[in-house]
């Protein structure tokens, strides 16, 4: 009678350990399904970039192609050009540390170098009175400018 008990608890250990095997199997296959999601959307964020690239290098070499997208001036020099390009090129680098995709190191150098153009360059004037922010760039990076960047060059 002993026997029989200690083989059915065998055999019962033996469930439990295929069945815990399992939710482990499943609980990392669902972190690693997780991952890829973030890596599919990180590339296609990358592809846009590239396009949007690709878009404002057009419109520095010839500024005259803005009133495509943009009536509001036709007359915008090369340097409004330039720093569109910079200014989408800051959100994108805001958007991949959002998605933690950027290490803290490279974070802090994109931080200190978007710091050091509002504070030593024209784009904090050409932020504040030549574009307008919501039409071209998202809340979220609207904010992060508004709070981060552009009170610490206020100082």
């Amino acid at each position: 009678m002993l026997e029989a008990g200690l083989t059915e608890y065998f055999g019962m250990g033996e469930a439990i350990g295929i069945i815990a095997t399992m939710f482990v199997v499943l609980y990392f296959s669902r972190k690693q399904m997780e991952a890829l999601s973030v890596d599919i959307e990180t590339k296609i964020l990358n592809d846009l970039d590239e396009r949007m690239h690709q878009i404002t290098k057009l419109m520095i070499d010839r500024p005259e192609l803005i009133k495509v997208v943009s009536k509001v001036e036709s007359d915008w020099s090369s340097e409004v050009a330039y720093a569109y390009h910079i200014l989408f090129t800051f959100a994108h680098v805001f958007h991949m540390r959002t998605r933690k995709v950027l290490s803290d190191n490279e974070w802090t150098g994109w931080l200190r170098w978007m710091k050091s153009a509002f504070d030593q360059g024209m784009i904090k004037e050409i932020w504040k009175n030549k574009i307008e922010m919501e039409k071209w760039f998202d809340p979220a990076f609207q904010e992060f400018v508004d709070k981060e960047l552009i009170p610490l060059s206020n100082r």
